[in-house]
Parts: C-alpha cells; structure tokens; sequence
C-alpha cells in the first residue's frame, strides 16, 4: 500500500475517457489498496483511477457512513431519482467548490476486486460522490457541471472550513 501522487487540473489525463478493467490480480488489489489510502491521506470522501493518473474504470468512496470503504471496478450508474443541490469539491482541484446539481438517489453496478458483481445504492452524500467519481471516469470534472464555483474559503454561509 501507498500514496499515490494526486494529479491535478489542467492535467490532460482528467479529460480522458477511462478504460474499463478486464484483469482481476494483485496489480488491481493494490491500485484498489493505494487508491484507498491516498484518499484517506488526502481526506477526500471519493478518489477515481484517473486522479492518480490510471486510466482505468475504478473508484473509491468512504463518506463515512455505514457502508465503510465501497470500491467498484467497471461502475455504471443504473438508475437515479430525486433531484439535490449543493456544494462539491474536488482533491484534483483543490481551493475551488462549486454548487452541482445531482441526483438525490442512485443505484450503482460495478464489480468488487475479484470480479464478482456488487451493486450499491446510496442517497444525499453518497449519491453525490458515486455521481461525481462516475463523471471523473469519463473526463467530466465538478465544474463542468457547477452552476457557480467559488474558492473553498468564499463559500457562502461557510463557517466550518
């Protein structure tokens, strides 16, 4: 296990479309291993391959809740509904957070790190980081979406950070 380098914008790598996984061996245990330790480092709730310049179909999310680390190889968004509105940031592009409007509900296919087929659905927080990890593998990133984007300490009614 290790802490990868996070790249971040303009780097090309995050406009790229990421490849999907067809091999399940250690290499993609440890890319899963070092994907969650460089996001635990960097206190980020959610870290996709192409952040540490891996262009391949694999996320990370922990936001803290019961589902502890969720790791998904190959994800596809299956189903969504709701609608929420609210902050996001991201470790590929520190100092800025932009309001993004997502859905409420979502249900997520994947694999687990052998293989086998998981699903995951989440709400609010969760919802919003599988949404946001998902867009990162296709070369989307938050402010693309963002209807305003503004340095993390500006953030209106911030008191917190």
């Amino acid at each position: 296990m290790a802490i990868r380098i996070i790249v971040k914008d303009p780097d090309p790598v995050l406009r790229e479309k990421a490849l999907p996984v067809t091999k399940f061996n250690s290499n993609l245990h440890k890319l899963l291993d070092d994907m969650a330790d460089t996001m635990y480092d960097a206190e980020g709730v959610g870290l996709a391959a192409p952040q540490i310049g891996i262009l391949k179909r694999v996320i990370v999310i922990d936001v803290g809740d019961d589902h502890g680390l969720i790791e998904v190889v190959n994800p596809e968004l299956v189903s969504k509904e709701g609608e929420q509105f609210g902050p996001e940031g991201c470790l590929s592009i520190p100092g800025l957070t932009g309001d993004v409007n997502r859905a409420l509900k979502v249900t997520v296919k994947g694999q687990d790190r052998n293989g086998n087929p998981v699903e995951y659905t989440g709400s609010e927080l969760l919802a919003r980081a599988f949404q946001h990890e998902l867009d990162h593998l296709n070369g989307v990133l938050f402010t693309d979406l963002a209807q305003s984007v503004y340095r993390s300490a500006d953030r209106p009614g911030n008191d917190e950070e």
